[in-house]
């Protein structure tokens, strides 16, 4: 691939890194609200009336009410005073509220940039790809979140996943904006660049698992290590009768297949260190000193990574911990986004 010979100002470098770092934000968010439940906590999406959060008491227990009838207060949370509804309300409005600064943080700049004529055609359509994919992204979390609205007291496992796969998808289109901007890669090809792609894929199959993870609640059933429940892998899945399309569709009903989620999500960060560690030792030869920081973080992050699993699983009681949950799904996100940089530095990209 050509190198992008367009001189952008060092605004415009900055503002796509301030954009990458709200990108990660928005996900994080996400997580801290999974993990407090307060995914279903607004009942409605308003865009523009939304900014504006309960500023009274009567207006506090007029969200309370909607919120009392959903299936997530009847089923679990029945016993919620408005101090408890505050809380888990003040996580999904931020959570909104950021997605909202995160939409003005770029569009605003944007059209100052365009006006200014500061960014060319390439840029246009880069960051019309990321702001196409963020719409969709936004358009799949509020199905996701209706889908907590009828008959269950939590989001579709495999909505949550196609919501949190999209975000990634934003996340790597503006990667590939920044890569592009920067110029980041080799003025020649190394055969080394295949298997940083096959680690980048591994890596992407690993971060649909940890979504179905997220969404079934799978890291509650077995809350073991190196073992799952003293077995290293579950009896539930030895048996061919439960390999079926109906038990994973009642994942909410049935172990089989919080138990199937979560032996592959440890296989697979299992094989992820693993192939990380190849890599590192593939490429520290073959890359330059400048470049040898892309190889360094994706292994000192997938062993963090793998640490704060561990930790995870370990400590749970009843329901996944906050601070270790989160950390858990950060360093997760920054890993994979690593192996991104890492994949557009060593591609050929020249004059």
């Amino acid at each position: 691939m050509k190198k992008n010979n367009y001189k952008y100002t060092k605004t415009i470098r900055i503002w796509l890194i301030i954009g990458l770092v709200m990108l990660v934000g928005q996900v994080i968010l996400g997580g801290i609200t999974r993990l407090t439940g307060s995914g279903l906590s607004i009942t409605k999406w308003d865009v523009i009336t939304g900014v504006i959060p309960p500023l009274n008491h009567s207006e506090w227990v007029h969200e309370f009410e909607l919120y009392k009838q959903t299936p997530q207060f009847h089923k679990l949370n029945s016993s919620f005073t408005l101090q408890n509804f505050k809380f888990i309300y003040f996580w999904e409005y931020f959570h909104r509220l950021w997605v909202r600064t995160l939409g003005f943080i770029f569009l605003i700049p944007f059209l100052i940039f365009v006006f200014k004529k500061q960014i060319n055609s390439y840029l246009i359509k880069r960051l019309a790809v990321v702001i196409l994919l963020t719409i969709l992204t936004a358009s799949a979390g509020w199905i996701m979140v209706l889908s907590g609205f009828v008959n269950r007291p939590w989001v579709n496992a495999y909505k949550l996943t196609l919501h949190f796969i999209l975000a990634i998808f934003v996340i790597t289109a503006m990667i590939k904006t920044i890569a592009d901007v920067y110029n980041f890669g080799l003025d020649k090809k190394i055969k080394q660049h295949k298997f940083v792609t096959i680690v980048l894929g591994v890596a992407f199959l690993q971060m649909i698992f940890a979504g179905l993870m997220s969404g079934m609640k799978a890291g509650l059933y077995y809350p073991s290590w190196p073992d799952m429940n003293g077995e290293f892998i579950p009896a539930v899945l030895k048996s061919s009768a439960n390999w079926n399309f109906g038990n994973m569709i009642n994942y909410d009903s049935y172990l089989f297949a919080p138990a199937l989620i979560q032996f592959t999500h440890r296989f697979l960060a299992y094989l992820l260190v693993t192939l990380t560690i190849i890599l590192f030792f593939k490429l520290k030869d073959v890359v330059s000193n400048d470049q040898k920081k892309w190889i360094q973080f994706p292994l000192v992050l997938v062993l963090v990574q793998l640490t704060l699993g561990i930790l995870t699983v370990l400590n749970v009681k009843g329901e996944i911990p906050l601070v270790l949950g989160v950390s858990h799904q950060l360093v997760g996100l920054l890993f994979f986004m690593s192996l991104l940089f890492l994949f557009f530095n060593t591609r050929k990209f020249k004059a």
